[in-house]
């Protein structure tokens, strides 16, 4: 080119090289950072999906997805996943894209998604789009996790068969002689976070807590969150006919067709527990259905009180979608 031409023919000293690459690197660096990803939070059955639709074809990107069941290609019902209408509206991610049979991680998520950004989405577009209510999963991407090492096959096997063996009772005084102080903060209820800590302990020989830093990591593009929020008879109303809705499409019939998986850790979910207790004879459809609705209204609780603590989100009915997208088009702007 004319301009490789006249560097070329020019008198250039060695300084103004460096001088050269240091500008391309500080330009460089600057357009990376103006990189920004949009995620979309909020709790079940509050209407992210639709909304996430209607923003991902206002900007002309593909969607994220961080629900952290609708990756399991089995269970589209059970998961309220994006529907194959809706997948060919806008293209998604991480979708259907695992089986129940897979282990699957937060951590792992966050690798998956990073490389996603970094290597394909940041290179045709400088945003990208997230939406899910999975909130390690969110957080995992936006404030990285800690590396903490996967469990191999055996280990696991290994502490699953002692979990149905021995109980939990028993782990948790295994847990709290190996690692006291995580002991002290566990849920001591949630089985899975207490046999994950043991597992932990006995393949690295180390402790669990050695494992946490909880430092947030320094990401290479910013991120603008929008929280989706209803009052809470709103909100009930819709999870209950969510529910209704889900039978309609044939919940128990999905059930049925992973019932002899239904101890994976996959289906350890709100919908398919209770709907196994029915296929198991230990309640009626009615008691599921309510079961299941009123399961879901606590998880969505508990989602609500993890996002309140983020004070980074702005929070919007899901019907003010003129209002959202004015938001993200200024804060793209600034």
């Amino acid at each position: 080119s004319d301009w490789s031409s006249d560097v070329c023919s020019s008198d250039l000293t060695p300084t103004s090289f460096i001088n050269i690459q240091t500008i391309t690197l500080q330009t460089s660096a600057t357009i990376l950072m103006e990189k920004k990803l949009i995620v979309i939070v909020g709790p079940t059955g509050v209407g992210k999906t639709e909304l996430t639709l209607r923003i991902a074809e206002h900007l002309a990107t593909p969607i994220i997805n961080s629900d952290s069941r609708q990756i399991f290609k089995e269970i589209p019902i059970g998961t309220a996943a994006p529907t194959k209408e809706q997948q060919k509206r806008v293209k998604h991610y991480f979708v259907g894209n695992h089986s129940i049979d897979d282990y699957y991680s937060a951590s792992m998520f966050e690798s998956d998604v990073m490389n996603l950004l970094t290597n394909k989405l940041f290179i045709d577009s400088h945003i990208a789009l997230m939406s899910g209510g999975s909130m390690m999963y969110i957080d995992a991407v936006c404030n990285g996790i800690d590396d903490i090492p996967t469990i191999d096959d055996q280990t696991r096997t290994l502490m699953k068969q002692r979990l149905e063996n021995e109980g939990l009772e028993r782990l948790l005084e295994e847990l709290k002689m190996l690692d006291p102080e995580h002991w002290a903060i566990v849920d001591k209820k949630n089985y899975r976070r207490v046999v994950h800590a043991l597992e932990i302990c006995y393949m690295t020989g180390k402790t669990y807590t050695s494992f946490r830093t909880n430092k947030k990591k320094k990401r290479p593009f910013d991120v603008i969150k929008i929280g989706l929020t209803r009052n809470r008879e709103e909100l009930y109303s819709r999870i209950n006919e969510r529910v209704l809705t889900m039978m309609d499409q044939g919940l128990i019939e999905e059930a049925m067709s992973v019932y002899d998986k239904r101890n994976l850790n996959s289906l350890n979910t709100v919908g398919f527990k209770e709907t196994f207790e029915f296929l198991d004879g230990l309640t009626t459809i009615d008691q599921a259905i309510f079961k299941i609705q009123s399961n879901s209204r606590k998880y969505c609780r508990k989602q609500q009180t993890w996002f309140k603590r983020d004070d980074t989100i702005r929070w919007f009915h899901p019907d003010n979608i003129k209002e959202i997208i004015n938001y993200i088009d200024d804060r793209l702007s600034d």
